[in-house]
């Protein structure tokens, strides 16, 4: 009896060990993503020819302590290497783990090299060659936590979850061994029929007409690693050959299986129909092209949905992937019914969409990726499922009603539609053109994460069955209590623009890249009134952001604009809104600073200022840190140095309970006039702390 072992991927050792035992291994012992087992060379053969779990089939050549690069060499040194490696041959090592001597894994690998060619080079009179990528044998050294290192020779080759017959492959294929632990795990009967409502390139359907038809799914592959090996039995290897290209002509010829699958991309569905044909299960295969949102059933009994739908990696893809979810819940109740189903994702918030109570949960690897395995039983009574957060659908219809003649008779663009009015559903929702962001605000620590999650969820897909905005024009954001310019820092780099009318004025937004688009919807009045006023005047944008209230300044006639942000990012922004709406040229001027200390320095005197500084920041390039309550003297004293006898200065912050120092501002000969509620617009009256604002003049 030999020692060997087989690896897999985690979650799947459970399995491979029935299966092992199945082919005629003993004394197997289960450890992380993979099992020991000790049999004959038959029971190595017969797993690498019919294991569709295990990913390499290894046998064990020694095990020893190693706590010294020494150690690693004289036990290597001491394996009998000229019984597997023949003179002229070629060999790599793969060394993995690492411990206080071994750091590197090349270093590893080096070691075990060395003492391999020493001892051939003197047991044959001449020097092995080493070939990384395609050697006669390979070794696999695994240095583990308590020092002990074992040296493996591969009777794979490359690894058996590579049958053959994928001649192309999708987005993010399945490995083969996976889609078979899907299929055993969701209890598939290979009598009953088999649907994938997102096929992909078939690897799931493939997987289950080789099971169906008692077809070896090592029956397809060319080289084992085996087969160059010292020891290889080449007329016991042809036997199991010979078994395994029998059993599959007989269950080619028996099998009677239904398999459908379905995916919306033809050009994948035609990889997916060539890889059936090179696996030569085609005939038991209908593929067709088709959407979640056209599928049908397709089989006169009841028998099993299993499918890998997408989950994405991005919260971009969000919108689009709980439609999705939710539309497949609703077909397999309409369906479906009295069928069994099985979906894999590493989503369980999509999951949930389905909105369908699991019978057993699994959990399984896809690559590095955890997921979860559900398996469902559709009720043959099933109905269809209630809409969505009802309360919240309806108040968004009223809220669209109530604004969207206002906006365009106002000539806007982008306003918001929603603004948390039921608290259950705490979320900002804003309109720009076509497109839709939807904010999360950050919910209460009462409010256990999972629930509030859900409700988010719920909020997006009602948000999209109102408005019938695809979900692909839907964005996603987070919104925390942020600090200083934390809601300027960047979250995607996709450097998308959306030009947007905003009354006489046109800007740019981008949607993705930033928490904040470059536009205050709830400063949309303020800026109004700024053009308004500021015909033949002076004026000054401080903390200008991306300098919307330049524009409007500027098209309202002024005799000259100032624009100072202390972000380089920002203030190109601000350029590039000004050249849209043709305001160039020298009275135009763009300054780069620290707006504290620039207005520390003599300057310019203005007729009309605005400034919207941050709540709070401690930029590094900002000389101290900036509190909006602190600090709004020492900032009004120093713009009060600007201001010309006849000005007016706009002031304006998003500090919930802010408090104007109204006897510090009267000892700077100043007076405030508290003018928020009339700087609200209409969409955002609902919230009338979404910003302070005062008007600001000599006394």
């Amino acid at each position: 009896m030999l020692p060997f072992f087989a690896t897999c991927p985690k979650g799947l050792e459970s399995l491979l060990n029935d299966e092992l035992k199945a082919l005629g291994a003993t004394d197997l012992q289960e450890t992380v993503a993979g099992i020991a087992f000790r049999g004959e060379l038959s029971t190595a053969y017969r797993a690498c020819m019919w294991s569709r779990l295990a990913s390499r089939i290894m046998l064990q050549l020694a095990e020893f302590t190693m706590r010294t690069d020494m150690d690693l060499y004289l036990g290597a040194a001491n394996v009998e290497w000229e019984q597997h490696i023949q003179p002229g041959q070629t060999f790599a090592v793969d060394f993995s783990g690492a411990n206080e001597a071994i750091t590197n894994t090349q270093y590893g690998a080096l070691k075990i090299k060395d003492a391999i060619v020493d001892r051939l080079t003197k047991r044959h009179g001449e020097r092995p060659n080493v070939d990384k990528r395609t050697p006669d044998i390979r070794i696999l050294a695994h240095l583990k936590r308590n020092n002990q290192l074992s040296i493996t020779l591969d009777l794979s080759g490359p690894a058996l979850h590579q049958r053959g017959y994928r001649q192309q492959a999708g987005e993010a294929p399945l490995k083969e061994n996976l889609a078979v632990a899907i299929l055993l795990r969701s209890g598939w009967d290979i009598t009953k029929p088999l649907v994938d409502p997102m096929c992909g390139s078939g690897t799931l359907l493939i997987e289950a007409a080789l099971m169906a038809t008692d077809h070896a799914p090592g029956l397809l592959r060319v080289r084992f690693g085996f087969m160059a090996w010292s020891g290889h039995n080449r007329e016991l290897w042809q036997e199991i050959s010979a078994e395994a290209t029998l059993r599959a002509t007989r269950g080619i010829k028996q099998g009677n299986t239904e398999l459908y699958g379905f995916d919306q991309d033809k050009r994948v569905l035609d990889f997916a129909q060539e890889n059936a044909e090179a696996a030569g299960v085609a005939a038991f295969i209908r593929f067709k092209t088709g959407g979640v949102n056209t599928l049908t059933n397709p089989a006169d009994e009841a028998g099993w949905v299993i499918s890998n739908p997408p989950y994405g990696e991005r919260l971009s893809e969000f919108p689009s992937l709980l439609g999705l979810h939710q539309q497949l819940g609703d077909k397999l109740r309409e369906q479906f019914k009295g069928w069994h189903v099985s979906l894999i994702s590493s989503s369980p918030e999509l999951l949930s969409c389905l909105r369908l109570r699991p019978e057993k949960t699994y959990k399984l690897f896809n690559g590095a990726l955890a997921c979860d395995l559900r398996n469902y039983l559709i009720a043959e009574d099933a109905k269809a499922a209630r809409p969505l957060a009802e309360d919240f659908a309806n108040r968004l219809k009223k809220n669209i009603k109530g604004l969207e003649k206002w906006a365009k008779k106002e000539q806007i663009d982008c306003y918001r539609l929603y603004d948390a009015d039921l608290p259950e559903y705490n979320a900002a929702i804003d309109r720009y053109q076509d497109y839709l962001v939807i904010q999360e605000y950050a919910a209460p620590k009462t409010i256990a994460q999972h629930k509030a999650r859900g409700r988010f969820y719920d909020l997006v897909q009602a948000t999209q069955a109102v408005t019938g905005v695809d979900g692909r024009k839907v964005i996603l954001k987070v919104r925390a209590r942020q600090q200083g310019r934390e809601q300027y820092e960047k979250l995607d780099r996709r450097d998308q623009w959306m030009q947007v009318q905003e009354h006489n004025a046109q800007l740019l937004v981008n949607l993705y890249d930033y928490l904040d688009t470059g536009l205050f919807l709830d400063h949309r009045p303020i800026r109004k009134q700024l053009g308004e006023m500021a015909k033949g005047k002076d004026f000054l944008n401080l903390f200008a952001y991306t300098g919307s209230a330049s524009v409007h300044a500027g098209l309202g006639g002024a005799k000259s604009t100032t624009t100072v942000d202390m972000s380089k990012t920002y203030l190109a922004w601000a350029e590039r809104n000004m050249a849209l709406n043709g305001l160039t040229g020298r009275r135009h001027q763009f300054i780069q600073a620290d707006c504290l200390n620039w207005l520390r320095k003599p300057g310019e005197d203005y007729d009309l200022i605005f400034v919207d500084p941050p709540t709070f920041s401690n930029s590094k390039r900002m000389d101290a840190e900036f509190d909006i309550q602190r600090d709004h003297i020492e900032l009004l004293s120093l713009l009060s140095k600007r201001l010309r006898q006849d000005g007016v200065l706009i002031f304006s912050n998003n500090k919930r309970h802010f408090k104007m120092d109204i006897e510090a501002l009267t000892e700077l000969g100043l007076v405030a006039k508290d003018i928020t509620k009339g700087s609200l617009p209409k969409d955002f009256v609902r919230n009338p702390h979404i910003h302070n604002c005062w008007e600001i003049r000599w006394s």
